[in-house]
């Protein structure tokens, strides 16, 4: 059984109609995302940044795994695939991935100010001033803010040097840490990357680019390897 290792992007959960943290300018309707997505802002004004996130948990309540998620499940039938994501969403999971890490933490999850392995499932509903841990501490969303340490890279890295075959889906490789995860894969296996834009700060060479949508691309490099099986 081949180990899959796939790393998705914001491209995969912009084919879902979720918006990126890089749309718009840096924009993200109508909010300046260094505001909203880091602990200067959290300190500034944390009643702005859990009404933000409250709305992207409703949007990600009525949003659905497109064509490229499901097809990633799909491999799971032949193959062992784990997913790697910086994404926040929960739309691998429903798509029926079993092995999926987040990089930059989870929407559907809260946690403590004080304590960072104090963490909640808390669904789609909303987090307010006032909602706390048993010890009273504000709960905030669980997710990594600019600034601060991605604690599943070192997790990750080690999930990159088992892997077989790589898929990098919706990312251009141009935004550290999590770019540089595909230097731990071993060398020499195959490698394809599914994004529109063509990376320009990585060398194709040794990689099989397909520039297509996240849904067009994968579902159709998906039949391409269980046909191989």
């Amino acid at each position: 059984m081949k180990k899959i290792v796939v790393l998705t992007g914001a491209g995969m959960s912009a084919d879902s109609g979720l918006a990126t943290f890089r749309d718009a300018g840096g924009l993200w309707e109508g909010y300046d995302v260094q505001e909203v997505a880091s602990v200067h802002g959290w300190r500034k004004d944390p009643e702005t940044v859990l009404e933000f996130y409250n709305a992207r948990r409703r949007q990600l309540a009525d949003a659905q795994p497109n064509a490229g998620h499901r097809a990633l499940a799909r491999l799971e039938a032949s193959c062992e695939v784990t997913v790697i994501t910086q994404n926040v969403d929960d739309l691998h999971e429903r798509a029926g991935s079993s092995d999926v890490l987040h990089l930059h933490g989870e929407l559907t999850k809260a946690r403590s100010v004080e304590n960072d392995d104090h963490v909640v499932n808390i669904g789609y509903d909303p987090i307010h001033l006032g909602d706390t841990d048993e010890q009273g501490h504000q709960l905030r969303p669980h997710i990594v803010w600019f600034g601060e340490r991605v604690p599943m890279m070192e997790k990750a890295a080690g999930i990159m040097q088992e892997a077989e075959l790589l898929m990098v889906i919706g990312t251009s490789l141009v935004v550290y840490p999590a770019a540089g995860l595909v230097d731990f894969a071993p060398a020499g296996i195959p490698r394809y990357l599914i994004d529109p834009a063509r990376p320009e700060l990585i060398s194709l060479e040794g990689w099989t680019y397909i520039p297509r949508k996240a849904a067009q691309g994968t579902p159709e490099l998906a039949e391409k390897l269980l046909g191989n099986k």
